[in-house]
Formats: structure tokens, C-alpha cells, sequence
């Protein structure tokens, strides 16, 4: 039986929360932006504000800090520090913003957009490079041929 549990259930257990949280963190850092409900963005926004507050330090510590929060995603974490992190170098608090939306129509959950406060400007995402697939796809097109 767990007691005394910090924070917001969410009606799940440790484990699924905090694979839950460390999801929408990684999601908000890659994008800037998320919608999600008013109770999981008042959960994660403690949290987004506690990986900044380690971005701005920038030490090791910090950084073994925010990758293992972060499922030890090198390319996220970096992005945390090198873009994100500067950028909000200046500010003491208050890096993100919570906008109510309208209620959802399935269940009528109550609705919130999570941002940061400031645009930060993110390096565009890499394409994802589908070439291998295409060229085992063509060795088994030649392959078929030449067995006719």
C-alpha cells in the first residue's frame, strides 16, 4: 500500500507516472508546445521547471541529472542544454505558461496547452533517413530476377 505519495496520482502507479512525466517533458522539449490535460500539465510543469533550472547550471552534475530523468536520451538532453537552456539564461523562473482549451468532447476533461513562455527557437528535426529499407527492397528485386 503506498502512503504518503508526493505530488498527483493520476490514478496510476509509480512506475507508469513517471514514464507518463518524463514522456511530456521529453515531448515539450522537442516541440515547445503540448496539449494535454489540465491535470497532467500542472503535474509536469514543477518538473519542466526543475530541468531548465538544471539547464542553466550546465555542469555534469546537472546534466546526469536531467538524462536520467530524461530515459538517458542523449539528443534530447542536449537540446535541453544547448538551445533551451540558454535561452532562458537570463530568467530566474517562470519558463513555461498554462493555457486552458476547451473541454474535450469524450469525456469532458478539462483541457490546457503547456508552452514556454518566451519562443524559443529550436533546430528544425532531422528527417529520418529510410534508405536502408529501400535498398534491402531493391537486393530482393534483383535477387528474384536472376532466380526466373
Amino acid at each position: 500500500m503506498n502512503k504518503k505519495v508526493f505530488g498527483r496520482k493520476l490514478s496510476r502507479s509509480r512506475p507508469a507516472r513517471e514514464a507518463l512525466f518524463a514522456t511530456l517533458i521529453r515531448s515539450m522539449i522537442l516541440n515547445g508546445k503540448i496539449k494535454t490535460t489540465m491535470a497532467k500539465a500542472k503535474a509536469i510543469q514543477g518538473d519542466l521547471e526543475h530541468m531548465i533550472t538544471l539547464a542553466k547550471k550546465a555542469d555534469l552534475s546537472s546534466r546526469r541529472k536531467a538524462l536520467a530523468y530524461l530515459d538517458n536520451q542523449r539528443k534530447i538532453s542536449d537540446l535541453l542544454f544547448q538551445q533551451v537552456g540558454e535561452f532562458f539564461k537570463a530568467r530566474t523562473s517562470g519558463f513555461t505558461r498554462i493555457t486552458s482549451l476547451p473541454a474535450r468532447r469524450g469525456d469532458m476533461a478539462r483541457m490546457a496547452s503547456i508552452e514556454w513562455t518566451e519562443k524559443v527557437a529550436l533546430k528544425a528535426k532531422e528527417p529520418k533517413v529510410k534508405v536502408k529499407k529501400e535498398q534491402k527492397v531493391k537486393k530482393d528485386v534483383k535477387n528474384i530476377s536472376t532466380k526466373s
